[in-house]
């Protein structure tokens, strides 16, 4: 199989079934470079009792401790669902380099209710960093995720 951006949406996708699974909200993100699976991170909020710990942000802040790194930009985050605020300022801080995820948070808000709604490109847009954002990959398959999901 290619490995391209559905190739591995579909990897971060299973990891949010995953998260749902093991009790905790159904977010999923991957960690890829040179189309290699780096690192996988799953929301763990209710595990871990840390309501900071979204599949993005603890992907990132395991990463780049384990690696003494703080400069993402050749690696590519795929996710779930659009990040917040909090896990888009995380990578604007780690300097990351692409962002795609499946459900965006239009999406996510009419099925679970409203939140803080601020969308990653209004995050990236007043940000230094930049990433490369692409949207809605396996947008159906991601839907499928958050059924009956509410905030």
């Amino acid at each position: 199989m290619r490995k391209n951006d559905e190739y591995f949406m579909k990897k971060a996708l299973n990891i949010a079934f995953q998260a749902r699974s093991a009790g905790n909200e159904p977010f999923g993100a991957i960690l890829v470079k040179d189309d290699e699976v780096i690192m996988i991170g799953e929301n763990k909020i209710n595990t871990l009792c840390d309501p900071t710990h979204h599949a993005e942000i603890g992907l990132i802040r395991k990463f780049c401790t384990e690696h003494n790194i703080f400069d993402l930009c050749q690696y590519s985050l795929y996710t779930s669902c659009e990040p917040c605020v909090m896990c888009s300022g995380a990578m604007v801080w780690s300097k990351l380099g692409k962002i795609v995820y499946s459900v965006s948070h239009d999406q996510l808000a009419k099925i679970a209710g409203s939140n803080i709604m601020i969308s990653c490109k209004e995050v990236f847009d007043k940000s230094p960093q930049k990433p490369v954002v692409v949207e809605k990959i396996l947008n159906e398959e991601g839907l499928k995720v958050f059924e009956e999901y509410k905030f």
